[in-house]
């Protein structure tokens, strides 16, 4: 998919808005499918089918952005919501007793909720720092968004690469790996970690890293591009 994810997001969030409940699911079901979706994505997702009335499988999605994001103050909120409207009000209860809880400061020093909003506003900067050319301006953004939400592997992802961008091997390898042990199913990091292992001169990390790309996406061009020219250069 060429689209970033934080783009497709955006596109999906502008439809669900103007009311276009069905177009916000073709979107937000397409980036799920290739594993970069993130906790915004799916509670997106989630209210998206409950807009249409599928309360089960919004269920589904809010859950899955508890899983990536378990101090997700809104999916918890969005979640009680549904239930409730299910019947379901003793668990609606407790959904609603976890965003209370998760209201209260956390390590960052702000509430949980705020916290959040915090990173995705050091994120928006640091792309227009991009668009103006500030690109040691953007890192510095997405360093601080990156500390306060290290879950956010969206954030994270962006940050491995504009460090790789400017040259920063070791930085970019270093946020990979924690992204993929994070996110297993996020296949672009994974490719992008073998292409700096390649660049640190790793060849058999970098053969294992896509290696283990081509199990999960076959079909993929760019991986048996890489592989084909490890294989030339005696990696």
């Amino acid at each position: 998919m060429d689209v970033r994810p934080d783009h497709l997001v955006k596109s999906a969030r502008e439809r669900f808005d103007a009311g276009d409940a069905y177009a916000a699911i073709h979107l937000l079901t397409e980036l799920v499918r290739t594993g970069q979706a993130y906790a915004d994505a799916h509670n997106l997702l989630a209210l998206s089918y409950a807009m249409v009335g599928n309360h089960e499988v919004a269920l589904q999605e809010f859950d899955a952005a508890l899983v990536l994001n378990p101090r997700y103050v809104d999916a918890h909120l969005n979640r009680a919501v549904v239930l409730s409207e299910m019947g379901r009000d003793a668990e609606a209860e407790a959904s609603l007793r976890q965003a209370q809880a998760l209201g209260a400061v956390d390590h960052t020093g702000f509430p949980a909720n705020v916290a959040s909003q915090l990173a995705n506003l050091h994120a928006e900067l640091a792309e227009a720092y991009v668009e103006a050319g500030g690109r040691a301006q953007a890192i510095a953004q997405l360093e601080a968004a990156a500390a306060l939400r290290p879950e956010f592997v969206d954030l994270r992802y962006r940050l491995a690469r504009l460090y790789l961008e400017e040259g920063m091997l070791e930085k970019a390898h270093g946020e990979l790996e924690a992204i993929v042990a994070r996110r297993p199913s996020f296949l672009d990091a994974r490719v992008s970690l073998g292409m700096v292992r390649y660049l640190m001169k790793d060849a058999a990390g970098a053969r294992t890293a896509w290696e283990e790309c081509l199990r999960v996406a076959p079909s993929d061009a760019r991986l048996a591009a890489y592989l084909s020219l490890l294989g030339r250069v005696g990696g």
